[in-house]
């Protein structure tokens, strides 16, 4: 005879916070999960010292404590707003909540996760990991975090790393949407195997930039070969993380100059900062001059209102509720 399955009850009731910064998407899972944040209320002070305080009693809970830590939500910066998310994880532990899970779409510092050649740098992936680890959190849900071993940044007797992957269901809602490409182009060599996935899904070509940087600038590339064949196709370009654009940009101008035709470019964290916005208008005016088409996706683990309307916003706020009623409920998230 068959086993029967295992029968699995919630680890802990459960129950949704979010730090300011982060409300927005935290009120769109919550909505999905059926359940309202509890109160909580953050305070600045005049010389910029911050607090957190939970307005409800958590003891014994399942908490779930969300945060935004990029995006034009606010005036506040990356680092403010880290630290308000520790605050919070630590009023939470110190509230006496049973699971603490810190769910933060973007990891920062993900980029700086190894030295790069250079001796006198700090390795800030793991210093945010520590950070989250002293605070009490008893986990970190990220989404597709720029490098898989930063997990092991993590020591596992006190902390787990829930890294989310979206490629499977972004490639779903990209085909849906008509935002695909005869060819499917890495922007650098790093990001192949997934943009491989990617192709794979699409039964496309594959392409990819071969970047040579200099990590004693940022956001500067030098040199940049081409991997493949683009000539008279049509471009998804994909990648993880779009910053201030300047890549992508220069990207796009070399695919052009190898025969590319109509460009998309779908990213999962559309950071956008300083001039992106303004460069990336800058190609679409371009293309429409020139009579090819350009579009740009990005994914709401970043917030952006009154976008354009070449850009697309892939919600990626049900995956992440799907993902919260998993671990809630001892699940496996494998499938999802």
């Amino acid at each position: 005879m068959p086993e029967k399955p295992l029968e699995r009850t919630p680890r802990a009731p459960i129950a949704l916070m979010a730090c300011e910064s982060g409300r927005i998407f935290a009120e769109e899972v919550a909505g999905r999960l059926g359940h309202e944040l509890i109160p909580s209320t953050e305070t600045w002070f005049a010389c910029g010292e911050g607090k957190t305080e939970i307005k409800a009693n958590v003891r014994g809970h399942d908490l779930y404590v969300f945060q935004t830590v990029v995006g034009q939500q606010d005036s506040r910066s990356i680092y403010d707003r880290f630290i308000m998310l520790l605050h919070a994880v630590e009023a939470a532990a110190l509230s006496d909540a049973q699971y603490i899970t810190a769910v933060v779409p973007y990891y920062p510092g993900a980029r700086q996760d190894k030295r790069k050649g250079r001796t006198r740098e700090g390795i800030s992936a793991g210093l945010f990991a520590r950070m989250l680890q002293s605070a009490g959190a008893d986990r970190v849900m990220t989404v597709e975090i720029h490098n898989d071993a930063i997990a092991g940044m993590f020591n596992p007797s006190y902390t787990h790393l829930e890294n989310v992957f979206l490629t499977r269901h972004f490639v779903s809602w990209l085909k849906d949407n008509s935002l695909i490409g005869d060819v499917v182009v890495s922007p650098d060599v790093g990001y192949l195997e997934r943009a491989r996935a990617y192709a794979e899904e699409l039964s496309a070509d594959l392409a990819a930039l071969s970047k040579e940087r200099d990590y004693s600038k940022p956001n500067q590339v030098f040199r940049s070969t081409l991997i493949g064949d683009v000539s008279d196709k049509n471009i998804l370009l994909v990648d993880d993380i779009i910053d201030t654009a300047g890549s992508v940009v220069a990207s796009i101008e070399e695919l052009k100059e190898r025969g590319g035709k109509n460009i998309i470019v779908a990213c999962i964290h559309p950071v956008f900062s300083q001039r992106a916005w303004e460069r990336l208008a800058a190609v679409k005016e371009k293309a429409t001059k020139e009579g090819w088409d350009f579009q740009v996706v990005g994914t709401s683990a970043v917030t952006h209102e009154k976008t354009p309307d070449w850009y697309h916003c892939y919600h990626i706020e049900e995956l992440v509720a799907e993902v919260v009623e998993k671990i809630n409920s001892r699940g496996s998230v494998a499938g999802i």
